[in-house]
């Protein structure tokens, strides 16, 4: 909820989004480095956005042309500029899921969270004891599919005696307490006892 963190396009402050700030790249460096095709799949592979391609191209463009995006403002001001020709039914609703996704994405490339996710799943039934339980609760779908895909595979090699057959989310009355836990979903597994 800092603002000088650059999680969000709600607040002014600069594009960083790294967890520990001592640690990579802050975000407004991290996009001079992408192409145009680079930036477009990992808006959609880190947060599905439909309008990847034209965030992208609005954002690569105007780097290119020395617009300086150092700041969750100027991003805000780039996904704002890539949908203004886009058919949108509503287009102020479209912006701020856009805003969101953008900023999730990138999130997700600097603290590199799909890599540290995966490499937990792939230690995870090896680490747990013989009949341990696990749960996970991911805020999106991208971590939703990795985790869905790791148990069920996992299930089929016999590691895992049981998982979820349907994904947990949180109810109306949890939502309205906390707005925050209205994308969650929750996972689990149980370990063989072998």
């Amino acid at each position: 909820d800092s603002p000088e963190r650059g999680f969000s396009y709600k607040t002014e402050g600069p594009l960083d989004l790294r967890m520990n700030p001592l640690k990579g790249i802050p975000a407004w460096k991290r996009l001079r480095q992408f192409s145009e095709d680079e930036l477009t799949g990992m808006l959609e592979e880190n947060a599905d956005e439909p309008f990847a391609a034209e965030i992208a191209r609005t954002i690569v463009r105007d780097i290119r042309q020395g617009v300086r995006i150092e700041t969750t403002g100027a991003l805000h001001q780039e996904v704002v500029k890539a949908l203004q020709k886009v058919q949108v039914p509503d287009r102020k609703e479209a912006i701020k899921k856009s805003s969101a996704r953008t900023f999730q994405a990138l999130r997700i490339d600097i603290n590199r969270e799909f890599e540290v996710l995966y490499t937990l799943l792939e230690k995870l039934p090896y680490i747990l004891a013989p009949g341990g339980r696990v749960a996970i609760l991911t805020f999106h779908s991208g971590e939703d599919r990795l985790v869905k895909k790791a148990f069920k595979h996992f299930h089929q090699e016999g590691l895992y005696a049981e998982i979820a057959d349907t994904v947990q989310r949180p109810s109306a009355e949890e939502c309205f307490r906390n707005g925050r836990a209205k994308p969650a979903k929750l996972r689990w597994a149980v370990r063989a006892d072998y």
